[in-house]
Parts: C-alpha cells; sequence; structure tokens
C-alpha cells in the first residue's frame, strides 16, 4: 500500500468507529443513564427492543469506542513520530501537549454546552500521560494495556461484592424498620446507601420523570442540570477511574499495533482477512455468552457484574476484528464508494462528532423537539441513520472544497499557534 491509502485506512476506521459510537451515545442522549445497560429501565426489554439491546451489546457497545481509542493511540505515534523524523527534537514534545491541552479545553467546552459523556476531555486527560510510552516495545505497550484489563476484571469481581453487600445490608435495615424497630447509625447509613444505589442502577419511574424534567428545559436549565453530573462523570479521581484506565488499555494496544505494522495497513490480505474472521469469532462468541446471562438473570443489577469480567476481551477482539475487514476492504479496494467516504468522516471525526452532539441535543433536549424519554429504543433508529447518511454525503464534498474539517482546521492553527491553509483552491480541486 501506498502511504496515502495507509492513511486512507485509518481514517476508513476512524470514521467507521465515530458513526458506530453514534448507536450507543444515542442511548444515554435519549433515555435515562442507567437504560444504558439495563433495558429494563426504558425503552423497552421486549420484543425488536430486546433485539436492538442485544445486537449493540454483541457488537456495538464498548467495541466501537475500543476502535476509535485504538486510532487515537496510533495517532500518537503517527503525529510524533513525524515530528521526530523531521528533527523537531524538543519541539515535538511542545506541540503534542499543546495539541493535547488544547483538546482538553475542547472537551471542556463541549461537556459543559452540549454532552455529558463526550469524549474529548477524557481522551486529552489519558493522552497526556502517554507521551513517554511513544518509544516502548510493542510487545511491552500490550503487557501493560493486558495489566489495565485485568484489573479492570477484578474490580468488576469486587463491585460484586461490593454491590451485593450493599443490597443485603440495605434490604436489612429496611425490614427492621417496617418491624418497627429504631435503626443505629450504622444501618441508617446502610439503608441511605442501598436507596442511593438503587436510585442509580434501577431508578422509580418518579426519578425517570424527574430525569426528564431536567433534560426538557431551556438551554440554561438543560446546562445546570447536566452540571450536576459532569463532577463525577468526568472529573471525579481522572486516574484512578477504570473509565480511564479502559482508555489507556486501548490506546497502548493501539499504538503497539501501529508499530506492528497492523493498523497502518502493512500486512499481507490473507492476515487481515485471519485477524477479522478469527477475532470476530472470539468477540461475537464471548459477547453473545454475557449477552444471554444478562438476559436471563433480567439484568440483575449485582449478578451482572460477574459477566463484565469478559467486557474487555470480547470488546477488543470484535473490534479488532472490524479494524482489519475495513482496511482488507481498502487493500482490495471493495466497495469504494463505501470506504471513501467512511475515510472523510474520519478526516472530519472531531467535527463530525460534535455535530452529532448539535443534532441530538436539538432532537432530544427541552430547547429542541424535546423527546427525551419519548422514543422507544428501536426508535432510535429514525435519528441515527439520518445523521449516517448526512455525514456520509456532506464529508466528501466538505473536503473537495476544504482541506480539514472546522474544529479540525481550528485544533490544527491552535496546536502550530498558526492559521492554517483552509481552503482548497480552484486549481487544486481539478
Amino acid at each position: 500500500m501506498s502511504a496515502a491509502e495507509r492513511i486512507q485506512a485509518i481514517d476508513a476506521v476512524r470514521g467507521f468507529a465515530l458513526l458506530g459510537i453514534l448507536l450507543m451515545n444515542i442511548v444515554a442522549w435519549a433515555m435515562h443513564f442507567a437504560a444504558y445497560d439495563d433495558p429494563t429501565v426504558a425503552g423497552g426489554a421486549t420484543g425488536a427492543n430486546l433485539w436492538m439491546w442485544t445486537i449493540s451489546h454483541v457488537l456495538v457497545e464498548g467495541k466501537m469506542r475500543a476502535l476509535f481509542s485504538m486510532v487515537f493511540g496510533a495517532g500518537i505515534i503517527l503525529f510524533t513520530s513525524r515530528l521526530e523524523a523531521r528533527g523537531a527534537g524538543v519541539t515535538a514534545a511542545d506541540l503534542y501537549y499543546r495539541r493535547t491541552l488544547w483538546l482538553m479545553a475542547f472537551g471542556m467546552v463541549h461537556v459543559y454546552l452540549l454532552w455529558v459523556g463526550e469524549i474529548l476531555y477524557p481522551y486529552a486527560l489519558c493522552g497526556l500521560a502517554l507521551f513517554p510510552f511513544r518509544t516502548l516495545r510493542p510487545r511491552s505497550l500490550l503487557l501493560i494495556a493486558a495489566a489495565l484489563m485485568i484489573l479492570m476484571s477484578g474490580v468488576s469481581v469486587w463491585t460484586v461484592f461490593d454491590n451485593r453487600a450493599t443490597r443485603d445490608e440495605g434490604l436489612e435495615a429496611i425490614r427492621l424498620e417496617k418491624e418497627g424497630k429504631v435503626l443505629d447509625e450504622d444501618q441508617k447509613s446502610a439503608k441511605q446507601d442501598y436507596e442511593e444505589w438503587l436510585e442509580m442502577v434501577r431508578p422509580a419511574p418518579e426519578d425517570i420523570e424527574k430525569d426528564r424534567e431536567g433534560f426538557g428545559g431551556g438551554f440554561l436549565e438543560v446546562m445546570v442540570y447536566r452540571a450536576g453530573f459532569v463532577w463525577d462523570f468526568v472529573h471525579a479521581n481522572p486516574y484512578y477511574s477504570p473509565w480511564h484506565w479502559d482508555i489507556w488499555a486501548m490506546m497502548l494496544v493501539g499504538m503497539a499495533l501501529f508499530k506492528l505494522g497492523i493498523i497502518g495497513g502493512t500486512r499481507s490480505n490473507r492476515f487481515y482477512l485471519w485477524l477479522a474472521v478469527t477475532a470476530g469469532a472470539i468477540g461475537v462468541g464471548v459477547n453473545a455468552f454475557s449477552a444471554w446471562n444478562y438476559i436471563v438473570t433480567r439484568w440483575d443489577p449485582v449478578r451482572r457484574g460477574y459477566f463484565s469480567t469478559t467486557y474487555d476481551l470480547g470488546r477488543l477482539a470484535v473490534a479488532v476484528g472490524y479494524m482489519s475487514l475495513i482496511i482488507l476492504m481498502v487493500r482490495i479496494d471493495s466497495l469504494p464508494w463505501l470506504t471513501s467516504r467512511l475515510a472523510a468522516v474520519g478526516r472530519t471525526a472531531f467535527s463530525n462528532y460534535v455535530l452529532q452532539s448539535v443534532i441530538c441535543s436539538t432532537v432530544f433536549y427541552g430547547y429542541g423537539f424535546g423527546l427525551y424519554g419519548r422514543l422507544q429504543r428501536y426508535e432510535l433508529m429514525y435519528v441515527v441513520v439520518p445523521i449516517w447518511v448526512a455525514q456520509l454525503i456532506i464529508s466528501p464534498i466538505w473536503l473537495r472544497h476544504f482541506r480539514f474539517g472546522p474544529l479540525e482546521w481550528c485544533w490544527r492553527s491552535l496546536t502550530y499557534w498558526k492559521r492554517q491553509p483552509f481552503r482548497i483552491a480552484p486549481a487544486a480541486a481539478r
């Protein structure tokens, strides 16, 4: 593959991941956050809604984020290695950290104005710590990533026992209270912890309605309501959160796979076919197992932690399968009308990601169409598909006239602290 083809392969993978991420983000945009993992909370858990949850769990949830994180990690190597090859020296570190800090600033604006589940800020936060890792060998990068994933599985098991204790002690305190006994301080605390935990994992109808009202107001009202979640979800314990270990692990995998030439598209067609089939089969099998157990236990908020131990194995395998398939399609020029459009979406991923937030906030929040909490899970596809189609059509048209997406251009100009060329001259366009 030529250098241009290798970059197109990476862009196509990024574009595919970005479109796929919307399939899961749309759930958190449209209904109570507890419904993301548990369809019995909202959105429906039978019929078409159950099928939608199952397909998403097996093929989408976490996989697209893993894929996007892997490409981000590959981008770290690509960005720094190009600078160092030109003899940039310490300037490479200066540009890298300036680029990352500006991404963090964009993420802060994004999370408070539009979307509490945004990934720009945590990606930047994790990226700040990854610069020294760029020189490690692929094996070392993969070993560190594996250690993080094992640690996250351990946290899942610990969470099961912690949640079980919270439930059992809380129910016992409630039973004693119903019998007319006076609770001591420990029992009162146990009851309060249980009620807070239950409100988070299995909110009552009145809690869901309160949440819908919170996102049903005007722009400032929604912003204030959303800000109440930002600290716990985004800022609290940044480097101790499994959410950030997740991102680190996948970025490190992406860095290793780029160094091994896998993400770069330098392996044989046979290799990519084998990897797509093998990794895909493993991932689908593991995820189907956990999906089945979630369903038969009715998404029990305690027991589902056991099945989370296979989460990273399943999602990483599926993500690698997707990556291999897309790179193979680019290599053999299969469906070029699709891969070229995915690459265009990938080249403008920053702008398209924020555009998704603008569209979804308008569709679901009170200052727009106010559909928050009003659609079933399968009905969310009525929003997702038009966004996909629009971005697949608009992105390549935009890139015929402009070198970058609007936010990419702004980010690049701030990184180099110099206004970058934006429009493509008519002669060059021809």
